[in-house]
């Protein structure tokens, strides 16, 4: 079966290399037409777990209370914040900004109600809002009252008055709402009947034009970013401007991977053009290697842009892993192909290509299979961005493979053998070198080895999955810049919020003061109104929201104690809920502390945009819920997400007698948490689902147990090292390092594979343990050490990236590859020899030795 395999591939491969480079061609074509439609995705969304409960809850509370996607643009003058120039600079640049088609309104210290600078009735709040830019507005009262404001204070004016912040809020997108709406009713749909197809054919389209719209959504945002750039960078002179908040993050990470992506990874292709260049001084083996991984990339971006397949953080990387596959495996073919030319230097080039593939072919199929296993767990996370990380991968190996098999091969066969290679060269030295010296010092190699299992052990318990968003910046970038600014002087940067539902045990008269209230004759002149101007409000008893659990005198009152209990805690920035409206609302009228029926009388004369700011983001349209705002400082090093939303609601219930289900949270900290509450977990099961897969393909390879858990020890050593490499040094897991473990087993056990491979036939040929180790150096051993320092030195450049995780991942990826390498050529012969899993075997005719080796 094998031979007509062997035949069949001779002759539609290698008999006709033109043709199939040519098919290549066409197939890479039509692919890379598609390039244009490949898209990055740094959304939220790519943040929260596959099927996450919390995030349908996130959705409602958006829904229900507003979105909180928004720009906060810090402006930091030159001169005092409330000089004149200062802020006609202000309002020159709302004026701006208010030009930019996207944003709906800006917020800013210009445009707030001011209602103590100088104090005003209720009625004149109704006839006109008095703000900033009044003529009439004194501003040493108005910065009193701003710096002393529960609502503005710490947001949009810093505590020592030297900053002001800009909100501006972006136009709500109802067709995205709407599309995900029917997509996630879909899904629900077809969750509950998994037959109908007519629900199936519905999200495909739904699906189709959802991806449409998002990457009009993201083009869209990347222009709304550099237009309000565009406008900040004209007030350069006057300020100091920095731009934050969630859509802004998700633009520049956008930015800092599609750099990564193109500019790395054009300088990592370089670096390993001259690292080949060197290691094999031929330009054929520099441009063959190059061309495989170049078509395996067009290819596979070509197909994600098709399937419209976009990229997140996670999967950033995976065009730097085709190549490290591709590359590896090409590199094994040269190497056995020098080899066979070396020995054999009259032979045709059919006969060294044919031999060639036919002897790599079963390793380099199992080393693809394997790392297949070893990506393909990545799908057992509940992250979708790891589980389509996983796929990715394995579609990606796959293409690595093929071409590896039909490429390479097919545009060796245009070439002529040329000089053969003398293998008598450094590599093979220093192989062959560290080979002997360990035959001679294996009982101390195999001590160190359990000393360094001991370390990864004790490394383990300092994983951590907390970690800052911000730290996946460098100091330099505007991102860090704006985040530590926010979150020093303008109140914390992180959305949390708490959402408390009123009993559903009790009435809401069991709280309400009478309605029969006797009303004071100066009552109405305070305000401004005439009496005549409530009859009609005093005769109806109050409904609705003045009629709710929690808008009256005894409940409001409460609710500022939870308000303070939230605001004590060193976590929290700045918070606003009905606590912080009702300190304006009792401003103006002192007896709404503990009258309901005053209460109701003035919230009914409020205008709608008094209202829009100060209750309905915090109080339910039925008034059974209420809702505190919350800003986490990110910068905090000390923060524990999980820990303070405990923290919370135990709080709650402790102190104020709150039932567990009457709280709730929601915003980006409680979905990042729940997806980083599950990598601990999600780095258990993919480990081990790659431990268990690989063995079983050992087994099935080796069909030896012995063999196959010593093939499995090294592996096992480097990603344990890995690991506790990430606890010693306190760097954290997250959806990227979640990955390096499986990435590094992916690739070590390729080496693996192939040295047990070439020890099994030096053992065939000499007989014995130790001289088998000696010629696998010499020989598979090369092709080791070029695959891992090529891959360590091209991944090294990364650390010039300005994204962290892209840092963390080529410097983790590196020693990986270098400490995979030193085990694979260590530890895993000395096992093999100490425990000698092939037996005992004899040579009895040298030229089986020779035809064995030539083989």
């Amino acid at each position: 079966m094998f031979f007509d395999l062997a035949s069949i591939y001779k002759n539609s491969i290698l008999n006709k290399p033109k043709l199939v480079c040519f098919i290549i061609l066409l197939m890479t074509t039509f692919f890379a037409s598609h390039i244009p439609d490949f898209r990055l995705d740094a959304s939220g969304d790519t943040l929260v777990l596959e099927n996450d409960n919390a995030l349908k809850f996130y959705r409602e509370i958006k829904q229900q209370y507003g979105s909180d996607d928004f720009l906060i643009m810090t402006y930091t003058p030159k001169n005092d914040l409330f000089d004149q120039t200062t802020i006609d600079n202000l309002v020159l640049m709302s004026e701006q900004l208010s030009e930019i088609n996207q944003l709906e309104s800006i917020i800013s210290i210009l445009n707030v109600p001011l209602i103590n600078s100088p104090p005003v009735t209720l009625k004149s709040l109704v006839d006109h809002i008095p703000t900033l830019v009044d003529p009439n507005i004194n501003r040493n009262l108005a910065k009193k009252e701003l710096l002393l404001s529960p609502l503005f204070k710490n947001l949009l004016i810093s505590s020592d008055s030297k900053t002001t912040a800009l909100l501006l809020y972006i136009k709500p997108d109802t067709d995205h709402q709407l599309l995900q709406q029917k997509r996630n009713a879909l899904k629900q749909t077809i969750l509950s009947e998994p037959t109908n197809k007519v629900a199936k054919k519905q999200l495909t389209n739904i699906n189709t034009l959802y991806s449409a719209h998002l990457k009009s959504m993201q083009n869209q945002q990347a222009q709304l970013i550099t237009d309000v750039r565009n406008v900040m960078s004209s007030h350069n002179d006057n300020a100091q401007l920095h731009l934050g908040g969630v859509p802004m993050i998700t633009s520049d990470s956008i930015a800092f991977i599609r750099h990564d992506l193109i500019n790395f990874g054009f300088i990592v292709v370089l670096f390993i053009l001259v690292t080949l260049a060197i290691a094999f001084a031929r330009v054929r083996w520099v441009v063959l290697p190059l061309l495989c991984c170049i078509v395996s990339g067009v290819n596979m971006v070509g197909f994600l842009g098709l399937v419209d397949w976009p990229v997140t953080v996670v999967s950033s990387n995976f065009i730097s892993l085709m190549l490290i596959l591709t590359l590896s495996l090409t590199i094994h073919l040269i190497v056995r192909y020098q080899e066979l030319h070396w020995k054999f230097p009259q032979a045709p080039q059919i006969t060294l290509v044919s031999k060639t593939m036919k002897k790599k072919f079963v390793p380099c199929l199992f080393t693809t299979a394997t790392t297949i296993v070893a990506f393909g767990s990545l799908i057992v996370s509940d992250i979708r961005p790891v589980i389509d990380f996983g796929w990715m991968m394995t579609i990606g190996v796959s293409i690595a493979f093929l071409m590896a098999f039909t490429l390479f091969p097919a545009s060796l066969m245009l070439l002529k053998p040329g000089k053969a290679v003398n293998q008598k060269n450094l590599t093979e030295q220093i192989t062959l070198s560290a080979a002997k010296k360990l035959v001679k010092i294996q009982v101390p190699v195999l001590i160190l080895y359990l000393f360094i299992i001991a370390f990864s052990i004790l490394g383990f318990k300092y994983l951590s999955v907390e970690n800052r968003f911000i730290d996946y910046f460098k100091p330099s970038t505007e991102i860090h810049k704006g985040m530590s600014l926010i979150d020093n002087k303008l109140g914390g940067t992180t959305p949390l919020d708490v959402v408390i539902n009123a009993p559903v045990e009790l009435f809401v008269e069991n709280k309400l003061t009478t309605t029969e209230t006797e009303i004071e004759d100066d009552f109405f002149d305070e305000l401004g109104f005439e009496e005549d101007e409530f009859n009609d409000l005093a005769q109806d008893k109050p409904t609705g929201i003045t009629a709710s659990y929690w808008f009256n005198p005894v409940m409001l009152a409460e609710i500022a104690q939870y308000h303070e209990f939230l605001d004590n805690l060193p976590q929290t920035g700045k918070i606003l809920s009905l606590a912080s409206g009702m300190t304006l609302i009792n401003d103006l009228e002192p007896e709404t502390k503990t009258d309901n029926f005053k209460l109701s009388l003035i919230y009914s004369k409020l205008p709608d945009s008094v209202k829009s700011v100060l209750f309905d983001p915090y109080l339910s349209d039925d008034g059974k819920q209420i809702r505190f705002s919350i800003r986490v400082f990110e910068s905090d090093k000390t923060l524990k997400r999980d820990e303070l939303l405990n923290n919370i609601k135990q709080g709650l219930m402790s102190k104020f007698d709150l039932n567990e289900e009457q709280i709730k949270f929601t915003g980006m900290l409680v979905l990042y948490n729940n997806m980083l509450k599950s990598l601990f977990s999600s780095q258990i099961q993919t480990l081990g689902m790659v431990f268990f897969s690989i063995l079983i393909m050992f087994i099935l390879l080796y069909k030896n147990l012995t063999l196959s858990l010593i093939t499995l020890v090294p592996n096992l050593v480097a990603a344990s090292m890995v690991l506790s490499i990430m606890g010693w040094f306190s760097i954290p897991l997250d959806m990227m390092t979640i990955t390096i473990a499986s990435i590094c087993v992916g690739i070590a056990v390729d080496n693996s594979i192939h040295y047990v491979h070439r020890f099994k036939i030096e053992y065939q040929a000499c007989g014995d343990y130790e001289q088998a180790m000696i010629k696998s150096h010499s020989s598979i051993g090369r092709a080791m050490y070029y695959t891992s320092i090529t891959i360590t030195l091209g991944f090294s450049i990364l650390i010039l990236s300005n994204f962290m995780p892209s840092i963390y991942f080529g410097l983790l990826t590196g020693f990986s590859m270098l400490f995979a390498l030193v085990a694979n050529l260590t530890l895993l012969p000395l096992l093999i020899i100490k425990f000698k899993p092939l037996g005992q075997h004899q040579i009895v005719d040298k030229n089986i030795t020779n035809k064995a080796y030539n083989s």
